[in-house]
């Protein structure tokens, strides 16, 4: 029989949050890098309430697997990704 994974610490969860978020910024489409900030912010607001060590073990364990599929789908995404802007960030960053 194993035991049951140990419950990350408050610091280990905003460490995925912020490592999460800071892959999400590489994207340099604005529509791909837009949704996975807001599914990460979604997920970490969805999972607040939990409170079962074992159900939170089990999140952090998803959401650092989720991290690692960000990180490869950021480079292949750059490899690809096209070279125009969106116009939204045009519009963003011109002001107007």
């Amino acid at each position: 029989m194993t035991a049951a994974p140990a419950a990350p610490s408050r610091a280990e969860i905003l460490s995925l949050l912020r490592s999460l978020l800071r892959v999400s910024a590489k994207f340099s489409d604005y529509n791909i890098r837009e949704y996975t900030r807001r599914r990460t912010i979604d997920g970490f607001r969805q999972n607040r309430t939990l409170s079962d060590p074992s159900s939170v073990a089990n999140a952090f364990a998803d959401g650092k697997s989720e991290l690692e599929i960000a990180k490869r789908q950021a480079v292949v995404y750059s490899l690809y990704a096209p070279k125009v802007k969106s116009i939204i960030e045009l519009y963003s960053k011109s002001g107007v």
